[in-house]
């Protein structure tokens, strides 16, 4: 059930999310550079593993796909041992470059105006915008309908939330995001809000987002369809059998 193909591609590409994501709010990028960062690196890794291991690079997508039944549940553990290690590995290495230059990563945390003052407010948040990455996600990529542009829509929505919920959570949708940065940065990875707000959220809106698609997506409607449809053998018309004339009786 392990596929260190599947391994290697997901530690590298949660390893970039975080180090090109985060290092992009550490550097002070601003909010529209932080998002596009992360958009953009998301959707070229889904371009360059895509093939391999579905470049889920977060957990709460990884819980969708197997709530789903796309991948299975012992496979899931493997994707989520990756993730949280390649976010892990790439905060520690921002650290240190921080640290190196008498810095700190404190913007490489997702955090924002309701994380302290409204934890409950910015979980329904993270919630609402995980709904809209995994929708995408399951909409484009896993029922195929996005084409060769499923990469290029999911890393939209990404960017597109990340700007539209990043002043207000940090905009994380991802688990390992918040979790990485949290070791050496508020909201700390010892804070119960953290979890409350960064995993529980990205974990209710995945949920949701996997009933939508299989609601939009069920057999009821291919039901109904086959019940409006003509049948396909009609019972042959009965055809009257003439019964021949009576002979008359020839005279002799």
């Amino acid at each position: 059930m392990f596929n260190s193909k599947v391994f290697v591609a997901e530690f590298i590409g949660t390893f970039a999310l975080v180090f090109i994501g985060a290092g992009a709010g550490m550097v002070g990028a601003g909010l529209v550079g932080v998002a596009f960062a992360h958009g953009f690196t998301l959707a070229v890794f889904a371009y360059a593993y895509g093939h391999i291991s579905g470049t889920h690079v977060n957990p709460a997508v990884t819980f969708a796909l197997a709530l789903n039944q796309t991948v299975k549940w012992g496979q899931a553990v493997f994707y989520w041992i990756a993730q949280f290690a390649g976010a892990i590995v790439a905060a520690v290495l921002l650290q240190a470059i921080a640290t190196s230059v008498g810095s700190t990563i404190e913007g490489a945390a997702t955090t924002g105006a309701l994380t302290e003052s409204q934890p409950i407010f910015a979980m329904v948040v993270e919630a609402v915008l995980t709904f809209f990455l995994v929708n995408t996600i399951l909409h484009t990529a896993v029922a195929g309908n996005g084409g060769k542009f499923a990469g290029w829509a999911i890393g939209a929505t990404l960017t597109f939330a990340i700007l539209g919920g990043g002043a207000l959570t940090g905009a994380s949708l991802n688990p390992a995001r918040t979790l990485g940065p949290a070791i050496f940065v508020a909201p700390s990875y010892a804070n119960v809000y953290t979890y409350v707000i960064y995993v529980f959220g990205p974990l209710i809106g995945a949920t949701l987002a996997v009933l939508v698609y299989n609601f939009l997506n069920g057999i009821e409607d291919e039901v109904e369809e086959i019940e409006e449809l003509e049948p396909v053998f009609e019972e042959a018309p009965v055809k009257k059998v003439r019964k021949p004339a009576a002979r008359k009786a020839v005279k002799k």
